[in-house]
């Protein structure tokens, strides 16, 4: 049995925490700036003890889960405390900036890094929204750092997937980005500017699944999003880019009344996401 060190319970910190007692037999130490989230997670049972400068070093695992600025400034504070035999492994949704941060730290006081990212988690935010159920069959990826060697990531793999992860990916922090920024903060994007529509406040009675798709991952944490996007703005401003210059062609040949050009647009978007997989 290890003991685990959560910090930040939101809707991904307060999900491990949960998906550990319930999967696992793991003592979990958990931190938040928020009272009322700390006593609610004691109450549900999610942690069991709380975790602060001098509970830190008696963790075998640290998992943090809070946006870039707060992630890397908790690091480089509490980086001392962190135990040489311990591994930190961020939860962020960026890992380039991070890995910056957090690298030299582990280096410097002896401990392990290894980014991570869970592919899961809801629209809603916040403990309350948390679930022991809510990495069942989802990807784990981890971006390991100089620090990692093969025996501490078995251990993590197999830490993962006691939680009900259903795979692990091995990435780099770049290519992480670059990959993210199209799955996941482009489709965030592209939900946000689309509910602008001023139809948008009309559409009851003209809307089903197709409306729910699109406008499902606006209801989102802006502030955390903000720091997201502009920690992968190179890769992020691409893929607008080519996804506003597909927009235009369709735009044109649509104003044009250019059948051939738009049955070709719509047959080459069918085949490309038969092609692409995924749901």
């Amino acid at each position: 049995m290890s003991t685990i060190g959560i910090v930040g319970l939101g809707l991904i910190g307060g999900s491990m925490a949960k998906a550990v007692k319930f999967h696992t037999d793991h003592t979990v130490y958990g931190a938040d700036l928020d009272p009322d989230t700390l006593a609610l997670a004691f109450a549900s049972g999610a942690i069991d003890n709380v975790l602060d400068a001098g509970t830190l070093g008696e963790c075998d695992l640290v998992l943090a889960a809070l946006p870039p600025r707060a992630l890397m400034d908790w690091a480089r504070e509490n980086a001392p405390r962190i135990s040489k035999s311990a591994c930190l492994v961020d939860l962020c949704g960026v890992k380039r900036v991070i890995a910056e941060a957090l690298c030299p730290l582990a280096e410097e006081y002896g401990f392990s890094y290894v980014g991570g990212h869970p592919m899961a988690g809801k629209e809603h935010g916040g403990f309350k929204n948390s679930t022991a159920l809510l990495f069942a069959g989802a990807s784990m990826i981890l971006t390991p750092g100089e620090t990692a060697d093969a025996p501490l990531l078995e251990r993590l793999k197999a830490f993962f997937l006691s939680l009900g992860f259903a795979s692990i990916t091995y990435s780099t922090p770049a290519e992480h980005d670059r990959i993210i920024s199209y799955t996941s903060q482009l489709c965030h994007i592209t939900s946000s500017a689309f509910v602008k529509s001023p139809t948008a406040q009309t559409h009851m009675g003209f809307s089903a699944g197709s409306f729910r798709d699109m406008t499902r991952v606006a209801y989102l944490d802006e502030a955390m999003w903000t720091q997201l996007f502009l920690a992968d703005a190179d890769f992020l401003t691409g893929e607008l880019d080519t996804l506003i210059g597909h927009l235009s062609e369709y735009r044109d040949a649509i104003a044009s009344g250019d059948a051939e050009a738009l049955r070709r647009l719509l047959k080459e978007g069918r085949e490309l996401k038969m092609t692409a997989g995924g749901t």
